[in-house]
């Protein structure tokens, strides 16, 4: 029960995050942005060490999985033409990859 309520308030301070920086970058950048810092610090969070049990549940699935947004991403691909739409998921594609192996490596050299 304590995973879920971890997750449930991760979450929702992930969403506000997340809101946040809509408001901020109100377009395909902001959503960009936020997509690959997400994939960078779950890739440090899950390159480090563990530490208290509902850590990760809070930060990864909760904070990290409420910030990010795959789905705004691909209705946002949709709205623009085709080659733009095919560059903008593509790159967000390689740049989270990127992310999320370099944040691995950093939580594993500083874990």
């Amino acid at each position: 029960m304590l995973v879920v309520l971890a997750v449930s308030l991760g979450g929702g301070l992930g969403a506000l995050a997340r809101y946040a920086v809509g408001l901020l970058v109100p377009s395909i950048w902001g959503t960009f942005a936020v997509n690959v810092l997400g994939c960078l610090l779950i890739g440090v969070l899950m390159g480090g060490r563990p530490g208290h049990r509902l850590t990760r549940p809070f930060l990864g699935v909760g904070v990290l999985g409420g910030f990010t947004t795959f789905s705004t991403y691909t209705v946002q691909g949709l709205g623009l033409s085709l080659g733009m739409a095919v560059g903008y998921l593509a790159a967000t594609l390689v740049a989270a990859m990127i992310a999320v192996t370099a944040g691995v490596l950093i939580g594993r050299r500083f874990a």
